[in-house]
């Protein structure tokens, strides 16, 4: 292994943070690229313990590896705590990752101990089947794949009238109707694996951010009890269309409370999105769904024109 610096990481790393991850994209080819403005959003996020839960490898100025732990406020009976990180291509095969694997893994297992020590540990990793060697590496740390997840795309176009059926009506996002938006998200997931419900100030770290798309983002409302019943959060990258010259909606947050499925809701607000994106000039939307999901969920999108274009694996460490 080289003469690296190890230390965790801190606010002042975003734009090494950035570079790192574009490097990273040089070799797995995952459709993702990154500004300092993005990266910062992740180390401030609320629930990233960096000083107790990251780490990061430097040769000289430049990071070349990292991880980090972002742990969940209200999870029941399992506290599955998410792993970040990566190792740039020109540093692999010399222990780095496993070295990152194994204090994410102690980071985890720190702040779990702070805030949810009398439930089981699950330490988590999301990364796409395609990479080289990941198998490896997390297998030789006890992981084992959990879930699989596929990355959809729609190709944009011209786009016909939605319907919206009858009793129903579509807001579009705005700061006052913030609230109403992640009540939604939290209801509908509650019956979805591995989620929790987020609090505003995660909410608004994760996904009401500077990626927010407001006029592709939707709300349905129940016309009779005023009742916000499903939704679209969508957000897009600067430095993903910079680098492809492609300009993506991606569909982040898609949900309906359990009360009013197998209604049409989720297939009109998805279609009512699609045709608003098309409108301001996008030229794909893109989801991730989880392959196993209990909701309908991969049929609704399918039936909408989505392809899978890549497949995820949740790996999973059970402390």
């Amino acid at each position: 292994m080289p003469a690296l610096e190890w230390r965790p990481l801190t606010k002042a790393d975003a734009q090494s943070s950035a570079d790192l991850l574009n490097a990273i994209e040089t070799a797995d080819r995952i459709g993702e690229y990154y500004t300092a403005e993005d990266t910062l959003q992740e180390l401030i996020d609320p629930y990233a313990d960096l000083e107790r839960a990251s780490l990061a490898a430097f040769d000289g100025d430049r990071m070349v590896g990292y991880v980090k732990a972002r742990y969940k406020q209200h999870p029941e009976k399992v506290h599955r705590i998410f792993l970040d990180g990566g190792v740039h291509p020109d540093y692999r095969r010399q222990g780095i990752g496993t070295r990152l694997v194994k204090a994410g893994i102690a980071g985890a297992k720190t702040v779990h101990e702070l805030h949810h020590p009398k439930l089981k540990l699950t330490v988590d990793i999301h990364k796409a089947e395609h990479i080289a060697g990941t198998k490896e590496l997390f297998g030789a740390q006890g992981f084992t794949p959990a879930r699989y997840f596929q990355y959809l795309e729609h190709p944009l176009g011209t786009a016909g009238e939605v319907a919206i059926p009858d009793g129903f009506r579509i807001e579009q996002w705005t700061r006052d109707l913030d609230e109403d938006f992640r009540l939604v998200r939290n209801e509908s997931f509650q019956d979805q694996w591995g989620a929790t419900p987020l609090a505003a100030n995660a909410w608004q770290n994760k996904f009401t951010n500077h990626t927010l798309q407001p006029e592709i983002s939707f709300l349905v409302r129940d016309k009779a009890s005023g009742a916000p019943v499903s939704l679209v959060l969508t957000l897009s990258w600067e430095a993903d269309t910079a680098a492809t010259g492609i300009r993506d909606a991606h569909f982040m947050v898609i949900g309906t409370v359990p009360g009013y499925r197998n209604r049409g809701l989720a297939s009109a607000v998805v279609g009512h999105a699609l045709r608003a994106a098309a409108e301001h000039g996008y030229d794909q939307a893109s989801l991730s769904v989880d392959s196993a999901s209990e909701s309908g969920a991969p049929g609704i999108f399918e039936r909408a024109g989505f392809t899978p274009k890549a497949r995820y694996v949740r790996w999973a460490f059970e402390v």
